[in-house]
């Protein structure tokens, strides 16, 4: 098992019964309590959990965004599917304003092999693209949250005063029926706004755990979701409850 196996590992642990002790964690993932307690320090750095005499407990609050190296070690299998249902839904030479988050990075790597013009709202789905042949990258001003590299202020916010884009590819931190898309980062909220304005349509990708969730601050409502791509179930209740206010609806 390998690093990032190991730290998946814990997190789903720690997720499912909120406190391990060290020598639980080194016989689920095979290896040593000395290796188990530089995981559990590289963990706590980026805010997965707490570390405590014996072992760790989780330190997520439901609440509040996990952070992005956090949420970068779980569903890469799930959040690629999404991303190829996201890129088949794309012309070749369309413009495209991508958004912020672990499953736009995945729709970054998948857009990669296309020709399109992509502007993305964080430096985490840049790279990428760079070094994509067929991919034109126009990046937005503003400043980089920590941690996120997301772009936000209004510099962020007036490139797309100025820009017209086919398609904005919107992530969220939940989706509700009656609600809409909503994130936690209320300068995240201003620029993901100012993005659907610019924006023929806008596709929002979200994983299943996002669905029924509410978050702090409201990007926009169902109405202005042109198709929604999620991996939750097609009977999910609020996939049904998405497809009765009229949203288009595609489960992967």
């Amino acid at each position: 098992m390998n690093v990032r196996e190991r730290h998946r590992l814990v997190v789903a642990i720690l997720a499912e019964r909120n406190r391990a002790t060290v020598a639980e964690l080194a016989k689920a993932a095979g290896t040593s309590e000395m290796t188990v307690r530089r995981d559990l320090e590289h963990l706590e750095a980026q805010g997965a959990l707490r570390r405590v005499h014996g072992g760790a407990v989780s330190a997520l609050l439901s609440g509040v965004e996990q952070p992005f190296a956090l949420r970068a070690l779980v569903g890469a299998d799930a959040k690629a599917r999404l991303a190829a249902a996201v890129t088949d839904l794309l012309k070749d030479g369309e413009t495209v304003a991508l958004d912020t988050g672990t499953t736009a990075v995945a729709v970054a790597t998948a857009m990669a092999a296309r020709r399109l013009t992509v502007t993305p709202l964080s430096l985490h789905a840049v790279h990428p693209l760079e070094g994509a042949d067929g991919v034109r990258l126009l990046l937005p001003g503003g400043q980089v949250r920590p941690g996120e590299l997301s772009f936000h202020g209004d510099l962020a916010v007036r490139t797309f005063a100025d820009l017209r884009y086919d398609t904005f590819v919107l992530s969220c931190c939940g989706i509700d029926a009656s609600v809409g898309a909503t994130a936690h980062d209320l300068d995240d909220v201003h620029v993901k706004r100012a993005a659907i304005r610019a924006a023929q349509r806008t596709v929002l990708v979200a994983t299943a755990e996002k669905l029924g969730r509410v978050a702090f601050g409201r990007v926009c409502g169902p109405q202005d979701l042109s198709v929604v791509i999620t991996d939750a179930r097609s009977d999910n209740q609020i996939v049904q409850d998405l497809r009765a206010a009229g949203v288009t609806v595609t489960t992967v």
